[in-house]
């Protein structure tokens, strides 16, 4: 109940002169391509897709969600480990200068391993706050994956990794530049 608080605290009541970060990765995104070009679409009938499809490899996806903003800052990698979370940090770091960066992470232990622990440590701007066990849903980049899963890649088509990592970045693009805005957070003790 205490990091519920803690973290709901941040939400509704941050502190001065702070950046309350939603942080999480969404692994595992994979580049599927249809085996068969889209079924033409008939008078009733809902899009239709074959549902064989060639694999063209898969990339995780760490992102950030500025709570009080609604802005999106992501990153593709290759492989999520702690060496990933530790690189960007470090681009949150540098792209929030003179703020305290509240950090809201799950339990995952990329999150806590030594080489970022050292890290915070060694730094006074930057707070990491978990979410209590199983309470993924109190991380608000969740929600903002959900979206991201709606609008881009339910359904979606690509040809190669590498356009599947530019829609994604083009989305992020146009979604900062035209939807960003907090999520209402409302909670009742």
């Amino acid at each position: 109940e205490e990091k519920m608080l803690n973290v709901i605290g941040l939400y509704l009541d941050p502190p001065q002169n702070a950046i309350v970060l939603s942080v999480d990765e969404k692994t595992q995104i994979q580049a599927l391509d249809r085996s068969q070009p889209e079924l033409p679409l008939r008078s009733g009938n809902a899009k239709r897709l074959t549902a064989t499809y060639k694999r063209n490899g898969t990339v995780s996806l760490i992102a950030a969600l500025a709570v009080h903003k609604g802005e999106i800052t992501a990153k593709p990698v290759k492989r999520n480990n702690a060496e990933n979370f530790l690189k960007f940090l470090k681009k949150l770091y540098k792209k929030y200068p003179r703020k305290h960066l509240h950090v809201i992470v799950d339990n995952l232990q990329v999150h806590k391993h030594q080489i970022v622990s050292e890290w915070i440590q060694s730094k006074k701007r930057i707070t990491l706050h978990f979410t209590p066990t199983y309470s993924s849903w109190l991380n608000q980049i969740e929600i903002w994956f959900n979206i991201l899963t709606r609008d881009v890649l339910k359904g979606g088509v690509w040809h190669s990794k590498q356009q599947l990592i530019d829609q994604i970045k083009e989305y992020i693009a146009t979604y900062n530049r035209t939807r960003a805005k907090p999520f209402e957070w409302t909670y009742i003790g």
